[in-house]
């Protein structure tokens, strides 16, 4: 029978949909040891500036910071040591194949807890160039101004 209980976020990593095209998205398991998992739940993690890479046809997961346990004394894990990430073999190969591809990396997303197992979201993207950016941004501003503009048109009386 599945776990009914919804997913927890442990954490969200908000500049990588900034910074890149997110393509496709997968869902990986994470290969942790005890005292990694007692800081994830406390919430203690940073995303930003980490990846993924594919080494000798298994995944790892680079520039995670997860921060010490304070309580982990000499069984303690390093903060920024390489994770392994629990994928199936035909998605690693897959993956691998367009990580090849000119451009494109993976990026992890979001960390959560799905039960009682640590997951991640890793996003098959391709950078933005800052013309891109600057136009996701003019849209974005865009779209509030619309928005804002048709909320005082229903209100009666003269607008602005």
């Amino acid at each position: 029978m599945p776990d009914e209980r919804p997913d927890r976020l442990v954490a969200d990593n908000r500049k990588a949909r900034h910074d890149y095209f997110i393509d496709e998205t997968v869902e990986a398991g994470l290969a942790l040891v005890g005292t990694e998992v007692k800081s994830l739940r406390a919430g203690r993690v940073n995303l930003r500036d980490s990846y993924a890479e594919v080494r000798g046809g298994e995944v790892f997961l680079l520039g995670v910071h997860i921060a010490a346990y304070e309580q982990g004394n000499i069984w303690n894990h390093e903060p920024l040591r390489a994770r392994k990430l629990l994928l199936h073999k035909r998605e690693i190969e897959r993956l691998a194949g367009k990580v090849r591809e000119r451009g494109y990396t993976l990026v992890p997303l979001k960390l959560y807890f799905r039960g009682s197992h640590a997951k991640v979201e890793l996003g098959l993207a391709h950078g933005k160039r800052q013309y891109d950016k600057r136009a996701a941004i003019a849209r974005r501003d865009a779209d509030r101004e619309m928005e804002r503009a048709l909320r005082h048109r229903g209100r009666g009386g003269a607008t602005k």
